[in-house]
């Protein structure tokens, strides 16, 4: 049997040097709580949630109870035309209860990539269906990270991400991620008579981990509001716990127009995305009429039983164990536990305060003389004992809600001396 390891194994990884990465990986064999174990036995605290998503760690029985009796019941079924099953419905109301806007549908995906490019295409056919049909256009944040799929690339402003596939959807646009004044001026750039939605995600993840300045959430809303552009908030990493609300959006006094979830929904356990579209939004797809618009547009496994078994027992978990909240309460004490790397030579800033989660950006010089030293950093955290996420400046920490003094402290001990190690 060929090792999982070897140089040899066919199995491509996403976002990696392959050539690195062969021979060299880190194969996660079993998980519990905050900490993962590699298969050597080595511990590991996993600071990153595994991909921003282990909102409740690793380990839980009840979710491997509720996939067993789901997968014994009802393995799986489309839920196309007017299929249904019993965990989509009910885990559909529970969410559309949560939502800011009383009577938001929600559209089942698979992950959060193709939740976004459902939103882009109910976006567009929303618009097409009242009558403007030009309102195509999109636009995206400089550093906005919305998958991979062809839209979330495109609306994404992250360049490397875009570069080397050839020509990407259209009619998209970007803007500074700090500026409301900016995306005012490209909407009349643009012309409001063709912007159909901006996107927004409350503090950009994997672009950064880049904090709104304050007031902005609430001004790009009223600015979309007022030159009728849907305001479409992408809370794949926002979402259940990790800014401290349900959504994470709902920590603004803002009603986006659709919520993109994924990620936390089933705290990774089983791909499942979820699109809370307001009742204005949806409308023209629910009216009940005769040559009503049908949505041509849905996910193989939308409201896979099992992922959908999964989501509640999640939310469960999260209402049962008080986790929604931690995000906030957590906040201060991650912040905390990093402002000490705000005086290594190596650290140009630390970013944190808003959310359980943060970022150490790498001072400019000493990238310029070595691009390879995020990578560098993320193993030599790793062999401190403390999974970290890579970004092209520093690297990110999303730790699990459950985390706590020990978690903080180990933070705050190991990080420092992975530093010190790169030099």
């Amino acid at each position: 049997m060929v090792s999982s390891a070897s140089a040899r194994n066919p199995l491509w990884h996403p976002f990696a040097d392959m050539g690195a990465v062969d021979g060299d990986r880190l194969v996660i064999a079993r998980g519990e709580g905050s900490y993962v174990w590699d298969d050597e036995g080595k511990r590991y605290f996993d600071a990153t949630a595994s991909l921003w998503y282990a909102n409740f760690g690793h380990g839980r029985e009840e979710i491997a109870q509720a996939v067993a009796d789901q997968l014994r019941t009802l393995d799986s079924y489309n839920l196309f035309g007017y299929n249904a099953n019993e965990p989509a419905l009910k885990l559909a109301e529970r969410v559309s209860a949560l939502a800011p806007e009383p009577g938001s549908k929600v559209f089942f995906g698979s992950g959060g990539g193709d939740v976004i490019d459902t939103a882009v295409k109910i976006a567009r056919a929303h618009f097409s269906h009242t009558g403007r049909p030009e309102k195509v256009h999109v636009i995206g944040r400089v550093q906005g990270y919305h998958g991979t799929h062809g839209f979330g690339t495109a609306v994404g402003g992250i360049a490397a991400n875009a570069t080397g596939f050839g020509p990407l959807p259209s009619d998209i646009s970007h803007v500074p991620y700090d500026s409301a004044e900016a995306l005012e001026a490209e909407i009349r750039r643009v012309g409001p008579e063709r912007v159909a939605a901006f996107f927004c995600e409350p503090v950009i993840g994997a672009g950064g981990v880049l904090l709104p300045p304050d007031g902005y959430i609430e001004t790009v809303a009223e600015i979309c509001r007022e030159h009728g552009v849907l305001f479409v908030a992408d809370c794949v990493i926002a979402a259940f716990g990790r800014l401290g609300t349900w959504f994470g959006i709902d920590r603004w006094a803002v009603k986006p127009d659709m919520i993109t979830t994924a990620k936390g929904i089933t705290g990774g356990t089983i791909p499942l995305g979820a699109l809370i579209v307001a009742p204005k939004v949806a409308e023209p797809f629910f009216t009940g009429k005769p040559g009503a618009p049908v949505l041509r547009h849905g996910a193989t496994y939308a409201g896979h039983p099992v992922a959908c078994a999964a989501g509640n027992a999640t939310l469960d978990i999260y209402e049962r164990d008080g986790l929604i909240p931690r995000g906030r309460e957590l906040e201060k004490p991650l912040a905390d536990a990093l402002s000490g790397l705000a005086s290594h030579p190596l650290v140009a800033e630390v970013r944190a305060g808003l959310g359980f989660l943060g970022a150490v950006e790498l001072e400019a010089d000493f990238l310029a003389s070595d691009a390879g030293a995020p990578n560098r950093l993320q193993r030599t955290a790793r062999e401190e004992g403390v999974l970290v996420r890579n970004l092209a400046k520093g690297i990110a920490v999303s730790p699990p809600l459950i985390a706590g003094e020990a978690e903080l402290d180990l933070l705050a001990s190991a990080l420092p001396r992975a530093l010190d190690r790169l030099v």
